[in-house]
Order: structure tokens, then C-alpha cells, then sequence
């Protein structure tokens, strides 16, 4: 969660018409070049895209991934330039990639992190340019399917609580939506052209195409991996994985399409270049370690209920289980913790009125605090929502937004509870996870080297998805690998 990209609804509505702004008129195939209204899409909506995902990183990662991207990029046809295509690597922990029209290609480091070789960096990158090509959110918005596009927690919540899905399915929605902007969902058809026109830019750039075969088993693998850690039942995070459905089963499609094809993969330079990339998340936006969230910036820090797990994005950390949901975000605040949770409540839905039956004060931790909570019918149930803010200054305050089955709000009041202030001295004993890339040496096993993993658990499962690296095989002296670390 950033200081500084957390408030800001109205670019939900800014997105919307910017996307909604190229629909118009006969669509463009997927060989036309970049229209004019196309390119004026993307320059609108970049800035705020880049700022809702942790901004564009800056130096040699950022160069490189650009460089790629552009490569890939031109394989299209959209455009004859290097220059026409806008490459970002952004400063997210979430594995995610994604495209708008206009050329604008962006990945997040985490994702990177999860590659093990140039030719799956192309094969994702090209992958979204594919969905640019063919236009797929302009055909989804032209056939009026839903354009995901998401905003803070408010605006997010809004929706699923007055929604006619049952209640299981709103509140895992809820989770999904907390930690991203932008989630283009589109259909299995059109994943499947996005890998078909992503494997095409891969053989005519002279890549390896069964690259993309391989990031998507690495995808389903951290899917599965996450899900185990977390004691879910299933892979729903808000992953490229996820969010393009189905990677675990496309892997082998995409095997296919590449069958008979070569090319260069580009291993030791790509792990060369990513070396030191800050993995999972960064201290300035907030870490999770367990079951506690601390930032170190905003000098706070609380902890979840046991089994519940929790997902840091740019906007709000979202709290998931099976007994609720909740977020933890800030809005705009002017002194009086009573008008901020009414003016919390208040942005959760335009079309019914949400107000709590009563706005109790309280304090927590040394903190002023004030909640309320309210029942909102959801479909042909109840729900409670709960808004828990707190005081850290004349002109800051947080909010938890948490959502539970009618009867069970006091499920989160552990967690509301345990909100606090940090010490200078804890603050700076927050460092990140880095990834040190480092060469095998003879007599390194699997075994050996995930125990140098900065993680106290499942270190060898994180060990073999972070390198691709099936069950039961082994490294080899001289072989480069990657390694989570703290850093400094």
C-alpha cells in the first residue's frame, strides 16, 4: 500500500472513458497499424496506470525490460518504430502484465522475477501486445461484455455488495479486486489468440516460442504454490495467471503451437540483468510478513486473524478467509473521524443509501478511533459491512472496509484491535527480499541452495517454481540460479 496512490477515485471513471474513448467506429484488425485515437487512448491513461502500480521503475532493469518489450513490440506490425511502443516495468509485488491501446506495454517486477529467461520475457510482453493488436478490449467493450476496470476500496465494494451473486462468490471478488487497477478479462478465445499472435512475435524475432509454454507453467506453478501457503482451496489471486484464466491448462496448447520451433532463450543474460530486483514487497509500500502488515513509511502496523491470508497492492491491503473480507486504505480526512466513516459508507454505492445504525468512538493503541457497521442485504442474503478508522494525525487517518455474513462482524475485532504506531526502531529494521542470482557450485543441491531462501518456510517449493525447476530435479555445477535474500 502506497503513501501516496492511495485516495484517488476518481480514476476509475478517468480509465473508463479513456477505454471507452477508442471504441467508437468500424475496430481495427489485428495487422492495422496504431491508430491516432488509439495512441491518444494510451498517453491519457498511462500516467495514472503507472501511478496506480507503484510507478515505472528507473535504471538498468527498466532499460532492459524496455529494450525487450520494444523487440517484441515491432513483431506486431501496429507499428513500424521502436519509438511508437511505451515499455514499463512497473514497481508492483503482484505477478502481473497487461497492454492499452496505443502501444503501452507494461510488466510487473514481481513478474519478472518469476522468468527464467529472455525469451519468456518477450513471450509475456508479446502476449499482451497481442490482445493490443486485436483489439480485444475494444471488441469486449463494442459487444458490451465488462471491461473490468477497478478503483479504491469504496468503489470496488460498491458493486459487490448490491450485486445478486451469492454471497461466497461477491466476497471473493472483493479479494480479487483489492490489489489492482486494471484487470482486462477477457475470453478463453481471445487468451488463446493473445498466445497464438505472442508465439508468432516470438519465432519472427527469433526467440524460443516455447518460451511462452514454460512462463505459463511457472505461472500455475506460483499459483498453486500461493494457494497451498495461504491454506486455500484454490489459485484466485490477482495474478496474470489468474486473471488471464486458465494457465495450467493453455500451457500445452501453447506447447503445441511451438512444436518443431527453435530459437534463442537467452538464460544467463537475462538472469544477469535481473539480478538484485527487490522481490515481493517493497518496504516503501508496505511489507507482509505472516500474518502482520508493518510499513515503515507510514510508521504503522496490524495484524490479520489466524487463517486468514493477506495480498498488499498499490491501493489497500485486502484480509481473505472464508469468514470475510476486509481492506485497509486511507481516504481524504479533515479532523472529524465521525464524518470520515460516514463519508466512507457513503462512497460505497450510488444506488442505495448505506449508513451505520451508529458511530461508536473509541481508541486503540493510543489511537483516536471511530467505527460503525451496517446491514446491507446482498442477493438473498445479509451482509455486515464494518468501516474501523483510525486517527494518526490532524489531517491523516486509515480505514479498515471489512465485509462478513450478517451476525459475524466481530470477526475482524482482533485485527481491528491490533493497529499501532511503529517505532523509529522497528521502521528501520523493515528491509526488502531481493533476488541474488548466483552461479552452482560443485557439491550446491536443491537442497543446499533453498536453504539460503529468506523465508522460514517451504523454502525448497519456492526454491524449484522461483527456477522452473520440476520435482525431483536437480541443479548442475555452473548453472546459474536464482535466490531470495534480504537485502540491505
Amino acid at each position: 500500500m502506497s503513501r501516496t496512490r492511495i485516495a484517488a477515485t476518481s480514476t476509475t471513471a478517468v480509465l473508463s472513458l479513456a477505454l471507452a474513448g477508442c471504441m467508437g467506429g468500424n475496430i481495427p484488425d489485428a495487422s492495422a497499424p496504431i491508430t491516432q485515437s488509439e495512441a491518444q487512448t494510451g498517453a491519457e491513461a498511462h500516467p495514472q496506470l503507472l501511478a496506480e502500480f507503484g510507478g515505472a521503475m528507473t535504471g538498468s532493469q527498466a532499460v532492459y525490460v524496455e529494450q525487450v518489450g520494444k523487440n517484441i513490440a515491432v513483431q506486431s506490425g501496429l507499428a513500424g518504430a521502436r519509438d511508437s511502443f511505451t515499455v514499463s516495468l512497473v514497481n508492483s509485488p503482484v505477478n502481473n502484465a497487461f497492454a492499452i491501446p496505443g502501444g503501452y506495454v507494461y510488466t510487473t517486477r514481481q513478474l519478472v522475477t518469476l522468468m527464467n529467461n529472455e525469451a519468456e520475457l518477450a513471450a509475456v510482453l508479446g502476449h499482451e501486445v497481442g490482445h493490443v493488436a486485436a483489439r480485444h478490449s475494444q471488441r469486449r467493450q463494442a459487444t458490451a461484455q465488462r471491461n473490468s476496470i477497478l478503483g479504491a476500496a469504496g468503489a470496488i465494494l460498491s458493486g459487490i455488495l448490491l450485486g445478486g451473486n451469492p454471497l461466497g462468490q461477491q466476497l471473493g471478488q472483493a479479494a480479487l479486486q483489492g490489489s489492482q487497477l486494471l484487470t482486462l478479462k477477457f475470453s478463453r478465445s481471445q487468451e488463446l489468440e493473445a498466445d497464438e499472435l505472442g508465439i508468432r512475435y516470438l519465432d519472427t524475432a527469433g526467440y524460443d516460442p516455447r518460451a511462452m509454454g514454460t512462463v505459463l507453467s511457472s505461472l500455475a506453478a506460483q499459483n498453486a504454490l500461493d494457494a497451498r501457503l495461504q491454506g486455500r482451496d484454490d489459485a484466485r489471486l490477482p495474478e496474470w495467471a489468474s486473471t488471464h484464466p486458465d494457465p495450467a491448462s493453455r500451457v500445452q496448447t501453447a506447447l503445441n503451437k511451438a512444436a518443431g520451433m527453435t530459437g534463442t532463450i537467452n538464460r544467463d543474460t537475462f538472469l544477469t540483468r535481473i539480478d538484485g530486483l527487490v522481490y515481493g514487497d517493497d518496504p516503501e509500500q508496505g511489507v507482509v510478513e505472516g500474518r502482520q502488515f508493518i510499513h515503515p513509511e507510514l510508521r504503522l502496523a496490524f495484524t490479520a486473524p489466524q487463517g486468514f491470508y493477506m495480498v498488499n497492492g498499490t491501493r489497500a491491503v485486502t484480509v481473505n478467509g472464508q469468514s470475510g473480507k476486509a481492506q485497509f486504505t486511507l481516504a481524504q480526512y479533515n479532523g472529524d473521524l465521525n464524518s470520515y466513516v460516514n463519508s466512507v459508507f457513503s462512497s460505497l454505492s450510488q444506488q442505495q443509501q448505506i449508513r451505520p445504525s451508529n458511530i461508536q468512538r473509541t481508541t486503540v493503541n493510543g489511537l483516536p478511533a471511530a467505527y460503525g457497521t451496517a446491514r446491507v442485504n446482498n442477493g438473498q442474503s445479509q451482509v455486515d459491512v464494518t468501516v474501523f478508522a483510525y486517527e494518526f494525525s490532524n489531517d491523516r487517518a486509515y480505514h479498515f472496509l471489512g465485509i462478513t455474513p450478517a451476525g459475524s462482524a466481530s470477526t475482524f475485532n482482533q485485527m481491528y484491535s491490533s493497529v499501532r504506531r511503529i517505532s523509529t526502531q522497528e521502521a528501520a529494521s523493515v528491509v526488502p527480499r531481493v533476488l541474488d542470482v548466483i552461479t552452482v557450485a560443485r557439491g550446491d543441491t536443491v537442497a543446499s541452495l533453498s536453504r539460503r531462501m529468506a523465508y522460514s518456510s517451504a523454502q525448497e517449493e519456492r526454491f524449484r517454481v522461483l527456477n522452473g525447476l520440476a520435482s525431483g530435479e536437480e541443479v548442475r555445477a555452473g548453472q546459474k540460479v536464482k535466490i531470495v535474500v534480504r537485502g540491505s
